[in-house]
């Protein structure tokens, strides 16, 4: 469907081929881009560039129905041939190639973002350095997680109400922040947004006292569980207006919570820097937002206290540090959202190592048994809440692939 477009719009943007720049016969070229989906907690999209070089570059790209075909049949005549060194240049490549197609936001973007990882990827490998090393150096040797928990089986499942009422209470988030907080993890984070036992207008936005209340409760049986063993943060998911968002901070403030996530739709920023300004908790958002361009109303508002871009959603490895680089001249930190593969999360790691507004990186698959098993490796990837960062070129991770096959899905 995209390969004559894209072969066209290559030879219109270079009418030879040898016209490429950085074109020498000594270069690595691109030969080929394809994906993977692994079913995981969330369908983990594996994106790989091979090269001529003998090298694979592995990437992921954000969840997103469509984003096969834009990589393998439309990206690659962009990419087929090109010097997967060049990352910056080829980022803008897709870019353009995709211009008016979704490459400001949305699935363009997403694609462009898993591609990307790849090419750092196999560029750390090509020259034997790790991605972080390229970017400009580490500032940290490990990188903080936080971990995602659920009382229930999660938001999906709480969004269907799929859960009996008990899942929801404060008992049960209690013994899941003690599990989390016991596995070493020293900020952990609850959705809010989950049933109460009572029938509301979740459209309408509003949450009456009794509502409220529900959400209290949760909070407090957590922090009373963890003490100051943890940090505690919360995720709305957009669920809240103005009015609302206002009520439930007041009522979360004996609690000292590390941040409150997500509260307002993620479109308008001049609504949550209203917010900002009239409660006293930190907030947190960016999951939905892309690009740096993206951010920046968020952050010259000050609208929030922590930016949390989506690597492979939000366009990938270099942006999130130009992200990052735009928050800290507002003093304002980087808590990337995760909710992806080891491919994923290890492009948060080399993020986090360079820039020095980095706080923690989300893990959200502490139920999946097998996370682990992905990579080849001896030791698990998290131990202690932390992941150090890793010397090896690249990403500094192998897939197993036959872990891989054993729970891929079409």
């Amino acid at each position: 469907m995209y390969e004559d477009f894209a072969a066209r719009l290559a030879t219109t943007m270079w009418p030879s081929f040898d016209e490429r720049p950085n074109r020498t016969t000594e270069t690595p070229e691109i030969t080929d881009l394809s994906t993977v989906v692994v079913d995981g907690n969330f369908p983990w999209t594996i994106v790989t560039v091979e090269t001529d070089a003998g090298v694979t570059g592995i990437g992921e790209a954000y969840p997103s129905p469509g984003v096969h075909g834009i990589i393998t049949d439309y990206f690659g005549p962009v990419l087929e041939g090109e010097n997967p060194l060049d990352v910056e240049r080829l980022y803008n490549l897709m870019r353009e190639s995709l211009s008016g197609r979704g490459s400001q936001q949305g699935i363009g973007t997403i694609a462009i973002s898993g591609v990307e990882l790849a090419l750092w990827d196999a560029a750390g490998k090509i020259l034997e350095q790790p991605v972080y090393q390229l970017l400009g150096g580490k500032t940290r040797e490990e990188i903080r997680m936080y971990a995602d928990c659920h009382a229930g089986e999660g938001m999906v499942e709480a969004a269907l109400n799929e859960q009996p009422p008990e899942a929801y209470e404060a008992e049960s988030y209690a013994r899941a922040a003690r599990a989390a907080v016991d596995d070493g993890f020293e900020i952990i984070k609850f959705d809010l947004d989950v049933p109460s036992g009572r029938d509301i207008d979740t459209l309408s936005r509003h949450f009456d006292g009794p509502e409220i209340e529900h959400k209290r409760s949760l909070v407090e049986g957590v922090t009373n569980e963890v003490g100051d063993e943890a940090e505690v943060a919360v995720d709305l998911h957009w669920n809240l207006n103005t009015e609302s968002a206002e009520k439930l901070c007041r009522a979360l403030e004996p609690y000292d919570l590390a941040w409150i996530e997500d509260l307002l739709p993620p479109e308008n920023g001049e609504a949550m820097a209203t917010v900002n300004e009239r409660v006293e908790q930190p907030l947190l958002t960016g999951e939905n937002r892309y690009g740096r361009h993206g951010f920046r109303d968020l952050v010259e508002a000050q609208a929030v206290d922590f930016v949390a871009p989506d690597i492979p959603k939000t366009g990938g490895i270099a942006e999130t540090k130009k992200i990052a680089e735009l928050a800290e001249t507002y003093y304002m930190t980087l808590a990337p959202h995760n909710i992806g593969s080891p491919v994923a999360t290890m492009a948060g790691v080399h993020v986090g190592a360079v820039v020095p507004n980095f706080l923690a990186l989300e893990f959200h698959a502490r139920d999946v048994p097998w996370w682990d098993d992905l990579l080849v490796r001896e030791e698990p990837l998290i131990q202690d809440g932390r992941i150090t960062v890793p010397d090896e070129p690249g990403l500094g991770i192998e897939l197993d692939w036959d872990v891989v096959e054993e729970h891929r899905v079409d």
